[in-house]
């Protein structure tokens, strides 16, 4: 049976924008020998996955400078202190599309990266969506966002055009959701 190790200590490394670096030094309940382990602390993060009246995805592109590429995405974003995952997700679809619903649905959520980070990511549904506005960008934020139709979103992940894995993970909760891919 697998065993939680016991924290000896913790120590913050450093603190950047949008996370900060920890270095804990665990006991293993098997060896008993301490070990490090670094820890990336990020405030959790929500998912939106936006779909028109008409069966249409609000997509997003934007340049990412961890692979320096324009990748393709759903809108998303942190949450910030004081706000819930649901707050969150209602201001980035607007904040980056213009768009906004007044038919939320929480479809799941996922551990980005356990190993290694703290936090969650929270994924929506936001049915019905419509535009309201333009879009309203913060300092380094540089989206076009458009529309494509729900059912060319499995071709547009087979094809390699979308390549992230928390947006693949949220259209996966959609399917879940819609029951195009049966939960067991």
């Amino acid at each position: 049976m697998i065993k939680k190790w016991d924290l000896i200590k913790s120590e913050k490394l450093n603190t950047c924008r949008v996370f900060s670096t920890r270095r804990d030094i665990s006991l293993s309940p098997v060896t008993g020998k301490d070990h490090d382990f670094y820890v990336i602390e990020a405030p959790d993060w929500i998912n939106v996955v936006a779909i028109t009246p008409d069966e249409q995805i609000v997509l997003i592109k934007q340049y990412r400078h961890g692979t320096q590429s324009v990748t393709l995405e759903i809108p998303g974003g942190m949450v910030d202190p004081g706000e819930s995952p649901l707050e969150a997700a209602k201001r980035e679809l607007l904040e980056e599309t213009g768009y906004t619903s007044n038919e939320w649905i929480f479809i799941g959520k996922v551990h980005p990266n356990p190993a290694i980070q703290n936090n969650t990511c929270h994924m929506f549904l936001a049915k019905d969506v419509k535009k309201v506005q333009e879009p309203n960008f913060e300092g380094t934020e540089d989206i076009v966002s458009f529309l494509t139709p729900a059912k060319e979103i499995p071709n547009l992940v087979a094809e390699g055009n979308i390549t992230h894995s928390l947006v693949i993970g949220a259209f996966y909760r959609y399917c879940l959701h819609n029951g195009s891919v049966k939960n067991r």
